[in-house]
């Protein structure tokens, strides 16, 4: 991906996943650490795009307050079932509190004998992570199909070793076209950087809106552009940071 179609910080809004994309995935979501360079480097490029910056992540906003702090952004959770936008709203789409109930109770009951398993309970969805045991995909992905069936607004996502049950209606790419709709995102070309398949929704709406799409590491993909892994694109993040400093500069 060229530096030459990133010269313009005006013109730009930037969208980052969060796992995967700014730190590296661990074999527990609590186990991630957030670069302080990384942290820096984000508080320039909010400068220099004058707002226009917002994670999108499955993880809760709370979360990604908690690991960002002190640098603060817009942040879409929970692939797009919650949001915060840039003036500091809440958004969230009706949440069930009744099914996540019962499916937490079943995937209790397969996690606990399990050493490995880890269920995560979140405000609009439920996930099981077999990072630990990934002998037991399969059980994790049957046990999940069986409560998807307990109701059919619910839908599945497969992540990189992880199953997540959520309310259908809202994804990654709902919440990139929400913020586009908002200042200081409107009117802006959209960047989207991602490495998961809950980020192909993503990808597919940045397109659609004539903008940029970016993955990490390998697999079939929706996005224009590559890099080998997280250490690559953070570098790459940098470099970025840079150019846009230097085009606020000259423009």
């Amino acid at each position: 991906m060229t530096l030459l179609e990133l010269t313009h910080p005006h013109r730009l809004a930037l969208f980052l996943d969060f796992d995967g994309t700014l730190v590296e995935i661990a074999e527990k979501p609590d186990a991630v650490r957030l670069a302080e360079t990384t942290r820096v480097t984000l508080a320039r490029l909010q400068r220099t795009l004058d707002g226009a910056l917002a994670i999108i992540t499955g993880r809760e906003i709370e979360v990604i307050d908690a690991m960002l702090s002190p640098f603060r952004c817009p942040v879409a959770g929970v692939h797009g079932l919650t949001r915060r936008d840039a003036v500091g709203r809440a958004h969230a789409t009706a949440v069930d509190t009744a099914f996540l109930d019962q499916a937490e109770r079943r995937l209790e009951q397969l996690a606990r004998p399990e050493a490995g398993l880890l269920v995560e309970r979140k405000s609009h969805a439920i996930a099981i992570h077999y990072r630990g045991r990934p002998d037991l995909e399969h059980a994790c992905i049957e046990a999940m199909e069986a409560i998807a069936q307990l109701d059919d607004r619910v839908r599945l996502v497969r992540g990189k070793m992880v199953v997540e049950a959520r309310p259908s209606g809202g994804d990654k790419g709902t919440a990139v076209a929400e913020f586009m709709t908002e200042a200081p995102f409107a009117g802006r070309r959209p960047l989207f950087v991602g490495d998961d398949v809950t980020d192909e929704d993503a990808f597919e709406v940045v397109n659609r809106l004539g903008g940029l799409t970016l993955k990490i590491g390998p697999g079939k993909t929706h996005a224009q552009h590559r890099v080998a892994d997280t250490a690559a694109f953070l570098a790459w993040l940098d470099d970025i940071a840079d150019t846009l400093e230097k085009g606020r500069t000259i423009g």
